[in-house]
């Protein structure tokens, strides 16, 4: 099965091991993510302000590619997703925005709202099964007590993103059991890191992270897995004593196809 891939910016370089794994995890179920051609930046955040176009027009162009080869699009990083899925959102509900947007990229033949985009781990769910999942696992995760932590972008705003509940996503503790780990249930893990803070108040930004930190391993967690760049990053500078690891490497793990992607 066939899917348009949007990588973004961070996974070609400081989150390289993010976008490695979900490759080859892909391919060892059954799935290809081929990349869209010529893609540029997201916009990196989704403004709200309804007569800004311009930053959300990359985004346009990457979901009007999939639209154009007939294939759904996935993504991995939680920015790059929410960001994409946004501005799709505002294409098929958005009469006024989609006008402007259309008659900019007139000559590019436009764009209707029509591309299906899917987070990876949505792909998981829906696409491979999580049964499906768990009879591919050649390793099984046995004895790792993980906790996922969501942040804020993979699941909001809810009425949009539509991946997960918000308030008690269940997705990624779900991934979790069918590599054969087991999940940690605890009260941070879609609260935000500080991330957006962090040059304005690194003290606050610190305070979150730990918040979260002290919290998942409170209830027993001896890893943290994750599907943001950021949050990635945030948690590791400011303390974080236990592993945290993007998912797509505990999947690879789980699959037996991590050590094919070493370097």
């Amino acid at each position: 099965m066939k899917f348009s891939y949007f990588p973004g910016c961070t996974l070609k370089n400081k989150a390289k091991d993010l976008d490695r794994y979900a490759i080859r995890s892909a391919e060892a179920l059954g799935i290809s993510l081929e990349e869209i051609e010529n893609w540029q930046c997201c916009g990196g955040v989704f403004t709200t302000a309804r007569d800004e176009i311009a930053t959300k027009l990359s985004s346009v162009r990457i979901l009007k590619a999939a639209k154009d080869k007939e294939q759904d699009l996935i993504t991995v990083c939680s920015a790059c997703h929410n960001v994409v899925k946004q501005t799709n959102n505002a294409m098929q509900n958005d009469a006024e925005f989609s006008s402007k947007v259309n008659r900019y990229m007139a000559s590019e033949g436009g764009y209707d709202g029509s591309t299906t985009v899917y987070h990876y781990l949505e792909m998981l769910r829906d696409i491979v099964g999580f049964d499906a999942l768990r009879e591919k696992v050649v390793k099984p995760l046995s004895g790792k007590k993980i906790a996922a932590y969501y942040g804020c972008l993979l699941l909001r705003p809810g009425s949009v993103m539509k991946m997960d509940d918000p308030e008690n996503p269940t997705i990624m503790e779900d991934m979790i059991r069918a590599m054969g780990a087991e999940p940690v249930i605890y009260g941070n893990r879609n609260e935000c890191c500080g991330g957006y803070v962090v040059m304005e108040s690194p003290e606050l930004a610190k305070k979150k992270s730990g918040d979260v930190i002290r919290n998942a391993k409170a209830q027993g967690a001896d890893m943290i897995i994750t599907a943001c760049p950021l949050c990635k990053y945030n948690l590791m500078k400011n303390g974080a004593d236990v592993p945290v690891v993007y998912f797509t490497e505990l999947l690879a793990e789980a699959l037996g196809v991590k050590e094919d992607t070493n370097e």
